[in-house]
């Protein structure tokens, strides 16, 4: 004969009948209380409760008489409660609870009563403290909002709103001779979740990054897109380059509204961090010489010797990983849909703009006038030419480039407007020039640098270790005769200095009526 299977209970689910218990005896009661009072109660409402309850047939009828007699139905225990003067030690202690601890212990032995336990006050810390307070108290305030739930904004249509960031990839890239970490700036449909463009910088990013990558995600076609289109708002937090005039004149003139949010609250951009996140872990810790690596020991991490990728090859990666979490990556907040998926299926309609009008706004403007001569145009202290300047000396024009990337700029009629072409650099210096003169500026930095060193050793005073109390004492021994030689030598350096540089002493023996010093007689103490 098989037995059935006997139901298992951990201590947890123990734990939460009897919660639900006591949640459940003050209903029943109530509920039996109205029968009794209309004299309907019976033995057997009594014993259906608790059945139900999963008590004793007692249990119930006890709480029905402390009912009757207005009672609680259970007895209430004086407890101990985190009042706010343990909140304040909780802050100056920094979370730390037996510290505090130790100080209720001493207060009670100085007032004579009996202290509160450590178990104790753990308990009451996790019971009345919410883990937003115990995390402030721990590590501040950003910590604390960490804690905070936050809604959801409503379903909106794509290209209604992007969000913008720039990220450093924590990755040792091989750019122009040396190790950096690139940049990624880059933006995102809030609504599909879609990477609507990008671009990479070997050092900070700025204003010019801004517009490269806007101009990346307008256009869609001729190796852009497939997404693309003017967005009605962006959000972007307080940096100082996307509040640059040039980023704020190029989405303003396409009538696009620009959300500054407040400070340290990357929460209201939510969409642009999850994508930071999610490129940290799904792309950039997967290539060579990742800065988070596994620690081998207390210094060295997994990895950190091995060939660094070159800035093209980490370029070309970002963008086959771009192209793959668009098209091939299946999201579960969109349906299990992928962004490319997401965008195709929603019928808004797009506003496009023609790379023409990209060329006026997308780019930084020079608020002078200039004129075409012989030279071809005067910009910043450089001569840019072009073909297409031929016949056209004495025209008026205005300048408009990307900033950073001075070795062309484009050129518009002063009078409609119009767009006339690109000019370049016409004096554009070699690689190999301007890799001396680079190479120039470094050792003259690294030269400045080494007298700067041993200029600040020679400065440096050490002082004695101390195992007690006292004023802190110079650790340099010197004899009274090396004292004597240093200064010596230190007052005649001073004299040669002061001395003009064409001095000659005299050779000769100077005239009778000359009062020639004589030697300075000897005093007591040579004596």
């Amino acid at each position: 004969m098989e037995c059935p299977d006997l139901e298992v209970l951990t201590d947890d689910d123990l734990a939460r009948r009897q919660r639900a218990r006591h949640e459940l005896m003050g209903p029943a009661v109530r509920a039996l209380l109205e029968l009794s009072q209309r004299g309907e109660l019976t033995t057997a409402h009594v014993e259906l409760s608790a059945h139900t309850l999963g008590v004793h047939v007692r249990t119930v009828w006890r709480n029905l008489a402390r009912a009757r007699l207005g009672e609680p139905l259970r007895r209430g225990r004086g407890r101990f409660e985190i009042t706010d003067d343990i909140r304040t030690l909780l802050a100056y202690h920094r979370g730390n609870v037996k510290a505090v601890h130790r100080e209720l212990v001493q207060d009670a032995e100085k007032a004579g009563a009996t202290p509160v336990s450590l178990s104790t006050l753990h308990r009451a810390v996790k019971r009345d403290l919410t883990p937003g307070d115990r995390a402030g108290f721990k590590s501040g305030i950003p910590a604390s909002r960490g804690h905070d739930p936050h809604l959801r904004r409503p379903p909106t249509a794509r290209n209604e709103e992007w969000e913008g960031d720039h990220k450093q990839a924590p990755v040792w890239v091989w750019a122009d001779g040396r190790l950096v970490k690139p940049w990624v700036t880059w933006f995102c449909d809030c609504h599909t979740g879609m990477i609507m463009g990008w671009a990479v910088t070997p050092h900070f990013p700025h204003r010019g990054s801004i517009l490269a990558a806007l101009r990346s995600c307008i256009l869609h076609g001729d190796g852009y897109g497939p997404a693309g289109g003017l967005p009605t708002r962006i959000r972007i937090d307080r940096g100082k380059d996307f509040l640059s005039c040039a980023v704020q004149d190029a989405l303003g003139a396409f009538a696009v509204q620009v959300d500054v949010l407040p400070p340290y609250t990357p929460h209201l951009k939510g969409s642009i961090e999850n994508l930071n996140r999610a490129a940290t872990s799904m792309f950039f810790s997967t290539l060579p010489r990742y800065t988070h690596a596994q620690k081998l020991d207390s210094r060295r991490r997994s990895g950190e010797k091995d060939p660094a990728l070159t800035f093209e090859g980490f370029v070309e990666l970002l963008a086959q990983w771009v192209k793959t979490r668009n098209a091939e990556h299946p999201m579960a907040g969109y349906g299990d849909l992928t962004p490319l998926q997401w965008w195709n299926s929603d019928p808004s309609p797009l506003r496009e703009v023609s790379a023409e009008d990209l060329h006026a706004f997308l780019l930084e403007g020079d608020r002078s006038t200039r004129v075409i001569n012989g030279h071809g145009i005067r910009f910043r202290g450089r001569d840019y030419m072009a073909g297409w300047m031929t016949g056209r000396s004495g025209t008026r024009v205005h300048v408009r480039f990307q900033p950073h990337h001075l070795d062309q700029i484009e050129i518009f009629d002063a009078d409609n407007r119009r767009h006339l072409g690109t000019a370049y650099l016409a004096d554009q210096a070699s690689d190999e020039q301007i890799e001396q003169v680079y190479q120039a500026r470094t050792e003259r930095v690294r030269r400045v640098r080494r007298d700067l060193r041993r200029a600040e050793t020679l400065r440096r005073r050490r002082f004695k270790a101390h195992t007690s109390a006292g004023p802190a004492q110079a650790d340099t021994a010197m004899t009274r005769k090396e004292a004597a030689e240093e200064l010596r030598t230190w007052r005649s350096s001073r004299a040669d200095d002061d001395l003009p540089t064409d001095y000659m002493p005299r050779r000769i023996t100077p005239p009778g009526r000359w009062a020639v010093p004589g030697p300075s007689a000897p005093s007591e103490e040579d004596t």
